[in-house]
């Protein structure tokens, strides 16, 4: 098979880059591993029609988030405010003031790591730490960093995250869904994209002036190639990386080595019994995450990372565990019966190894490293590339394609 461009993966940054290139007027073939288009954009859609629940990314940041402008203005629905907030702390069910009383809570916690991160490379620990965050205050706040950002505290660097927050302000505020599921935004990104699913790409070899793409069901040879999946894939030889320069290839594996995803586990629970009010659970004792329920409806949706999600993980696995994590966290459910689990367990996906890549201490060189181009015919693109730098969210991973995308396209206007 033969094409101009090869883009590895059709997540929200392979095709939005291979979105740009077609338009330019390029031949472009996408290899997908999986058999659907979105990478860790997977919705939930219950059988019986109802609202979609998403197991992969969440929500659309920012009124002026460019999901909007892909998607439509008319499809995208302001997050309700209205709902019951409640935290799980030391085996207590409470009401989500309780993080208020006597102690600073979690999420100003955030804001001032925001304003103030500090000069010098140090975790968000030792920020907090500094900060005079003891039991219990500092035991929500790690769990906070830990549900939103996939890390352990004490390997996330203060001064990336508030660097990708200051780097994301231009989406500007709000929260939202699509209607009909996030799943429609890589369904409308795809379309007029020749696009090979279940056909992971084995080996990309580079040649002079070109690149072949080895994959389970042949060759295909083009100008150049466009990596997208997250860098755990190519660290661990899912994706050989092959050419004439080996110690270049070499520096860019290692580079994949030093940026691991935390891992992320998410899973709709469906039960016999319906809810009575809309609520978000936050379980500071890492075993659930972040758990939210709709009135009237019959799934639980858990979102977990970095240690509540092996915790979660584990739990689905036992029935018992689960009732019981279940009462814990949604009290309503108890004495209900669970009907269905559909999980997205990310941390155990070969083609993720995790839910996003988190910025950590020490970490710019490697990501300076991963998203370089290699000899005009080998580019980069994905969250990973933008970590510390941006928000390693679908806005991210869209601007990632687009920049992968002219980087190509000023190469190839000048060969």
């Amino acid at each position: 098979m033969r094409a101009d461009v090869i883009v590895v993966g059709a997540g929200a940054s392979g095709l939005a880059c291979a979105r740009r290139l077609n338009r330019e007027g390029l031949t472009v073939v996408v290899h997908e591993a999986r058999d659907r288009v979105g990478g860790r954009i997977h919705t939930f859609h219950p059988t019986d029609g109802g609202p979609p629940l998403e197991l992969g990314a969440q929500v659309v940041h920012g009124a002026h988030n460019p999901v909007h402008a892909l998607v439509g203005a008319d499809r995208m629905i302001t997050m309700s405010r209205r709902f019951t907030a409640r935290v799980v702390e030391d085996g207590a069910h409470q009401d989500m003031g309780v993080l208020s009383h006597g102690r600073r809570p979690p999420w100003l916690l955030e804001t001032g790591l925001h304003r103030d991160p500090g000069q010098e490379d140090r975790s968000v620990g030792a920020w907090l730490r500094a900060r005079g965050s003891a039991h219990p205050e500092g035991r929500a706040a790690q769990e906070w960093f830990r549900q939103n950002w996939a890390a352990e505290p004490d390997e996330l660097s203060a001064r990336g995250v508030s660097r990708a927050h200051r780097g994301d302000t231009g989406v500007g505020e709000g929260e939202f869904t699509v209607r009909g599921g996030f799943d429609r935004l890589p369904l409308l990104l795809a379309q007029d994209l020749r696009i090979s699913l279940g056909d992971p790409v084995q080996e990309i070899r580079c040649l002079p002036g070109r690149v072949e793409a080895t994959t389970v069901r042949g060759t295909t040879s083009a100008c150049a190639a466009v990596i997208t999946v997250p860098p755990p894939v190519v660290a661990q030889g899912r994706l050989r990386l092959a050419g004439p320069d080996p110690a270049v290839l070499d520096a860019k594996i290692a580079a994949a080595g030093r940026m691991p995803l935390g891992d992320g586990y998410c899973a709709v629970v469906t039960l016999t019994r319906r809810a009575p009010d809309t609520a978000v659970t936050f379980d500071v004792d890492g075993r659930g995450g972040f758990v939210r329920c709709s009135a009237g409806r019959p799934e639980v949706l858990f979102v977990a990372k970095a240690k509540a999600a092996d915790a979660l993980r584990a739990t689905v696995r036992s029935a018992p565990a689960l009732s019981a994590l279940l009462e814990t966290v949604m009290p309503w459910t108890a004495g209900a019966r669970v009907a269905d689990v559909t999980a997205a367990d990310w941390g155990r996906d070969p083609w993720t190894a995790g839910a996003f890549t988190a910025p950590r201490t020490g970490y710019e060189d490697a990501v300076r490293q991963w998203a370089a181009p290699v000899d005009d015919t080998l580019f980069f693109a994905g969250e990973a590339t933008v970590t510390g730098s941006r928000l390693p969210w679908v806005q991210g991973a869209l601007a990632s394609g687009e920049r992968a995308a002219e980087e190509l396209l000023k190469v190839l206007a000048n060969r």
